[in-house]
Protein backbone atom coordinates (compact mmCIF):
# COMPACT_ATOMS: atom_id res chain seq x y z
CA UNK A 1 0.00 0.00 0.00
CA UNK A 2 1.64 3.23 -1.18
CA UNK A 3 1.48 6.68 0.36
CA UNK A 4 -0.59 7.98 -2.58
CA UNK A 5 -3.11 5.20 -2.06
CA UNK A 6 -3.53 6.09 1.62
CA UNK A 7 -3.76 9.82 0.87
CA UNK A 8 -6.36 9.05 -1.80
CA UNK A 9 -8.46 7.12 0.69
CA UNK A 10 -8.16 9.91 3.26
CA UNK A 11 -9.18 12.49 0.66
CA UNK A 12 -12.20 10.46 -0.43
CA UNK A 13 -13.28 9.90 3.16
CA UNK A 14 -12.98 13.64 3.83
CA UNK A 15 -15.11 14.27 0.74
CA UNK A 16 -17.75 11.90 2.03
CA UNK A 17 -17.66 13.62 5.44
CA UNK A 18 -18.15 16.99 3.75
CA UNK A 19 -21.19 15.60 1.92
CA UNK A 20 -22.51 14.26 5.23
CA UNK A 21 -22.07 17.65 6.91
CA UNK A 22 -23.84 19.30 3.97
CA UNK A 23 -26.71 16.86 4.35
CA UNK A 24 -26.98 17.60 8.06
CA UNK A 25 -26.93 21.32 7.24
CA UNK A 26 -29.78 20.79 4.80
CA UNK A 27 -31.84 19.43 7.68
CA UNK A 28 -30.66 21.73 10.46
CA UNK A 29 -30.06 25.22 9.03
CA UNK A 30 -32.71 27.82 9.66
CA UNK A 31 -33.91 29.05 6.29
CA UNK A 32 -33.92 28.31 2.58
CA UNK A 33 -30.93 30.55 1.83
CA UNK A 34 -28.65 29.08 4.50
CA UNK A 35 -29.62 25.54 3.51
CA UNK A 36 -28.90 26.16 -0.14
CA UNK A 37 -25.58 27.83 0.66
CA UNK A 38 -24.50 24.91 2.82
CA UNK A 39 -25.45 22.32 0.22
CA UNK A 40 -23.74 24.25 -2.58
CA UNK A 41 -20.50 24.62 -0.64
CA UNK A 42 -20.54 20.99 0.46
CA UNK A 43 -21.21 19.86 -3.09
CA UNK A 44 -18.27 21.78 -4.47
CA UNK A 45 -15.79 20.90 -1.71
CA UNK A 46 -16.90 17.29 -1.39
CA UNK A 47 -16.67 16.72 -5.12
CA UNK A 48 -13.23 18.31 -5.19
CA UNK A 49 -11.95 16.04 -2.43
CA UNK A 50 -13.43 12.94 -4.04
CA UNK A 51 -11.90 13.76 -7.42
CA UNK A 52 -8.55 14.53 -5.81
CA UNK A 53 -8.62 11.18 -4.03
CA UNK A 54 -9.46 9.48 -7.30
CA UNK A 55 -6.52 11.20 -8.95
CA UNK A 56 -4.19 9.99 -6.19
CA UNK A 57 -5.34 6.44 -6.88
CA UNK A 58 -4.82 6.69 -10.65
CA UNK A 59 -2.17 9.39 -11.22
CA UNK A 60 -1.59 10.14 -14.89
CA UNK A 61 -1.71 13.19 -17.14
CA UNK A 62 -4.82 11.96 -18.91
CA UNK A 63 -6.63 11.41 -15.61
CA UNK A 64 -5.49 14.80 -14.33
CA UNK A 65 -7.02 16.47 -17.38
CA UNK A 66 -10.27 14.50 -17.09
CA UNK A 67 -10.63 15.09 -13.36
CA UNK A 68 -9.66 18.76 -13.71
CA UNK A 69 -12.36 19.27 -16.33
CA UNK A 70 -14.90 17.43 -14.18
CA UNK A 71 -14.02 19.64 -11.21
CA UNK A 72 -14.16 22.80 -13.31
CA UNK A 73 -17.59 21.89 -14.65
CA UNK A 74 -18.83 20.98 -11.17
CA UNK A 75 -17.62 24.26 -9.66
CA UNK A 76 -19.08 26.36 -12.45
CA UNK A 77 -22.47 24.66 -12.51
CA UNK A 78 -22.82 24.52 -8.72
CA UNK A 79 -22.18 28.24 -8.40
CA UNK A 80 -24.53 29.21 -11.23
CA UNK A 81 -27.22 26.74 -10.16
CA UNK A 82 -27.06 27.80 -6.52
CA UNK A 83 -27.28 31.46 -7.46
CA UNK A 84 -30.24 30.81 -9.76
CA UNK A 85 -32.09 28.86 -7.08
CA UNK A 86 -31.53 31.57 -4.46
CA UNK A 87 -32.69 34.27 -6.85
CA UNK A 88 -35.77 32.26 -7.77
CA UNK A 89 -36.55 31.75 -4.09
CA UNK A 90 -36.15 35.45 -3.41
CA UNK A 91 -38.30 36.53 -6.32
CA UNK A 92 -41.07 34.10 -5.35
CA UNK A 93 -41.19 35.51 -1.83
CA UNK A 94 -39.27 33.05 0.33
CA UNK A 95 -38.58 35.05 3.49
CA UNK A 96 -35.18 34.94 5.19
CA UNK A 97 -34.92 34.62 8.95
CA UNK A 98 -35.04 37.78 11.03
CA UNK A 99 -31.29 37.63 11.72
CA UNK A 100 -30.41 38.16 8.07
CA UNK A 101 -28.40 41.37 7.88
CA UNK A 102 -27.82 41.90 4.16
CA UNK A 103 -30.38 42.04 1.38
CA UNK A 104 -28.57 43.07 -1.77
CA UNK A 105 -31.44 42.06 -4.04
CA UNK A 106 -33.85 44.45 -2.29
CA UNK A 107 -31.93 47.46 -3.62
CA UNK A 108 -31.76 45.92 -7.09
CA UNK A 109 -35.46 45.10 -7.28
CA UNK A 110 -36.54 48.49 -5.86
CA UNK A 111 -34.38 50.28 -8.46
CA UNK A 112 -35.99 48.27 -11.26
CA UNK A 113 -39.46 48.96 -9.84
CA UNK A 114 -38.80 52.71 -9.70
CA UNK A 115 -37.46 52.74 -13.27
CA UNK A 116 -40.41 50.74 -14.61
CA UNK A 117 -43.15 52.70 -13.05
Amino acid sequence: MSVLYVLGIISMILGAVVFLIGSIGLLRLRDFYARLSGVTIAGALGTGLLLFGLFLHYPSVANAIKLGLALLIQLATAAVGGNALVRAGYLTGVKPVADTKFDDLAATTSEKDSQAG
